[in-house]
């Protein structure tokens, strides 16, 4: 399919230098613009910094990526109203990667030769960042993901990949193990996608929560792209106290009510990450089951009493209500325990383009150094979610997990883990890999 290429290049605030001043209305044919549009002079320094967005618009991703789209467009329209990276508009150039490996890593080729980009930008699906990450390297061109799997922090990927803005499965499963543990039950079955981000759980919950003394009693793995799950619940055993579940895709909404209908109300307690309900009413009929189990969330999607006021913003900027659905439809309901990631990395890149006084492609090693260079991101405007730890052998952060209880139909959050609770010794450096 064609490309699409969306500008939102926006004017500096009054005061500004001359070369960020206002040349006029207008587009270059074929470049989309948001209501209010205006593009910057067009002198050589204020070119667009140029960053090119994989988006699963199609496929198995695509609930995520609508979300992951707004959010970023309100992400730019944010950094362009405070006066773009080094004095330049943010443009955002956008890529359909049909949540595809193959595809993904095509995207980031004509990102790099045809649209000449300066970053890539915004991958969540694992199995994606894993087929695109060589093509990434290979060019040389930094990749930003928005992904949680574990597969940039294991050091499997390249130099030019990382994951700053949002935390990994390893860490959030590290956080929240002791946790279902000491007040859920202590033998649990892992109900888990059978491709790179399930194998993740799978493979790094039982750490923790054995050292709590819990036990993991059973595994199943459900093929992604699965649209029925009943036959797969009878190889829960008997003896399991807690499910957890981590499923994703379009059949997320099936998978929880056939849950629901195969174990009425005497089945075993229940654990999910939220990607489970990620964009689906937990008030949808045939959910009542829910009622009183626990998710973890990265970021509530219900407006919590004690939100920051940087969140509050964050959600307004989004288009989010107090039941995290679109302000435009109630029944649209985010995905909101991952797409922070995409505001929070665009302001990193931000930060390091603006550390490494970047000015084009020639720059890309040293926006990687720069990068690299970054400890810390403290939690405000540009981190709604929360402070963050950042490590750069790994190329990962490491932030604050919830866990939300279903109260009345909705997610109130009843314990939140430290930085701490999640950490983990980095098993690569990237920094000694050659740029």
């Amino acid at each position: 399919m064609a490309d699409k290429r969306t500008s939102l290049l926006l004017p500096k605030k009054q005061g500004l230098t001359r070369r960020g001043a206002l040349k006029g209305l207008g587009a270059a044919a074929g470049i989309m613009a948001a209501p209010g549009f205006v593009r910057y002079a067009q002198t050589q320094s204020s070119e667009p910094i140029r960053i090119g967005f994989q988006a699963h618009r199609t496929g198995i991703g695509a609930a995520y990526g609508r979300w992951y789209e707004r959010v970023t467009m309100a992400a730019t329209q944010a950094i362009n109203d405070a006066g773009g990276i080094n004095g330049r508009p943010l443009e955002i150039v956008t890529e359909d990667d049909g949540t595809d490996p193959k595809r993904g890593a095509e995207v980031v080729e004509k990102f790099a030769n045809q649209h000449k980009t300066d970053v890539v930008f915004g991958t969540l699906f694992s199995h994606v960042v894993v087929g695109s990450a060589p093509a990434a390297g290979e060019l040389k061109i930094p990749y930003y993901v928005v992904s949680e799997g574990y597969h940039v922090a294991s050091g499997s990927l390249n130099r030019y990949v990382f994951q700053p803005g949002i935390t990994d499965v390893k860490a959030q499963v590290r956080a929240v193990g002791p946790w279902i543990a000491d007040n859920l039950g202590k033998k649990i079955t892992l109900v888990f996608p059978d491709y790179a981000f399930g194998h993740d759980h799978r493979d790094k919950f039982p750490e923790r929560y054995e050292a709590a003394g819990g036990q993991v009693v059973g595994l199943v793995p459900i093929p992604p792209t699965e649209t029925s799950f009943t036959r797969y619940f009878p190889q829960i055993p008997s003896e399991t106290e807690v499910i957890y579940h981590v499923m994703v895709g379009p059949g997320v909404l099936t998978f929880v009510k056939e849950l629901g209908e195969f174990y009425g109300s005497s089945g075993p307690k229940l654990f999910g990450f939220l990607d489970s309900l990620e964009a689906v009413d937990i008030a949808s009929p045939g959910l009542e089951f829910l009622e009183g189990s626990h998710f973890w969330e990265a970021m509530p999607r219900y407006l919590q009493p004690d939100a920051s006021d940087a969140a509050k913003a964050y959600r307004a900027a989004v288009g989010i209500d107090d039941n995290g659905a679109s302000v435009n439809d109630p029944k649209d309901v985010s995905t909101a325990s991952h797409m922070f990631g995409c505001w929070e990395t665009l302001h990193i890149i931000k930060q390091a383009m603006e550390a490494a006084g970047y000015q084009g492609p020639a720059d890309r090693a040293k926006l990687v150094e720069a990068t690299e260079a970054l400890t810390s991101f403290a939690a405000g405007a540009a981190h709604p979610q929360g402070d963050k730890v950042f490590n750069a052998k790994i190329h990962q952060s490491f932030g604050h997990q919830h866990v939300s209880q279903v109260v009345d139909g909705k997610l109130n959050v009843v314990h939140t883990t430290s930085i701490e609770d999640g950490m983990y010794e980095a098993e690569a450096d990237y920094t000694t890999m050659p740029l």
